[in-house]
């Protein structure tokens, strides 16, 4: 037995017998269930009115905020990588992220490798064409589909990933900020969550033009 999940327990419920002297709620392990839910709520209410964004108070909502400051993280993003590449024979971060997709997944499909980065085909077929002048990759054709191309990391692409990858750790460090370990999981919790909804879009190649009115028709928002 957990004594002090026991000790808690006994804890809350003498809170509860304590305000609910007016039998707001009855005096039932349903009661106390409706009691704790409103605590939370009640919490979870004062902790969204101590949360502001800009523009906040004009009415903005909390999804035109998040998708702001998802794009300002994305420059920050793109300015430590651009200096942690700066002395190197790397062109862009795109360079280095698709030869550390290749080192972490192994060989691929130029497709996949394309698909694993979210890029468009002509975006990807460009960093590809880069790598592959500089000796760091190879593309080869698939013994079982001639019409794939797999893509490999040479000797020579690890080597040139190993030269830059104290800066590139340190790039990631910074972007990261001045967030605590427990705040850093939580991150990474919820951008896997809006990962895990936008994937399976991406995945399905809609139109540009039919994309938001399909995913708003396959969606409902209205209660978030």
């Amino acid at each position: 037995m957990n004594i002090d999940l026991v000790k808690d327990t006994v804890a809350l419920l003498e809170e509860f017998n304590l305000n609910n002297t007016n039998s707001d709620y009855p005096s039932t392990i349903e009661g106390f269930k409706t009691w704790i839910f409103n605590q939370e709520s009640k919490k979870q209410s004062i902790q969204d009115n101590d949360t502001d964004w800009e523009g906040k108070e004009n009415g903005r909502t909390a999804e035109s905020a998040i998708s702001t400051l998802l794009v300002h993280l994305n420059r920050y993003a793109k300015t430590y990588s651009k200096s942690a590449i700066s002395d190197s024979d790397f062109s862009t971060q795109e360079d280095f992220i698709y030869l550390i997709t290749l080192k972490s997944f192994g060989t691929m499909s130029k497709i996949d490798l394309i698909k694993k980065n979210i890029h468009d085909k002509p975006v990807g077929n460009l960093v590809i064409n880069r790598l592959l002048k500089q000796g760091w990759i190879v593309q080869d054709d698939s013994t079982q589909d001639k019409r794939i191309k797999l893509i490999h990391i040479t000797e020579k692409g690890l080597k040139a990933l190993e030269n830059q990858m104290e800066k590139i750790r340190q790039a990631t460090k910074i972007v990261s900020g001045n967030l605590t370990r427990s705040e850093k999981i939580d991150l990474i919790r919820i951008l896997n969550k809006l990962d895990h909804f936008h994937h399976p879009i991406y995945n399905k190649n809609i139109d540009s033009k039919d994309l938001i009115n399909t995913v708003y028709r396959d969606f409902t928002f209205e209660n978030n």
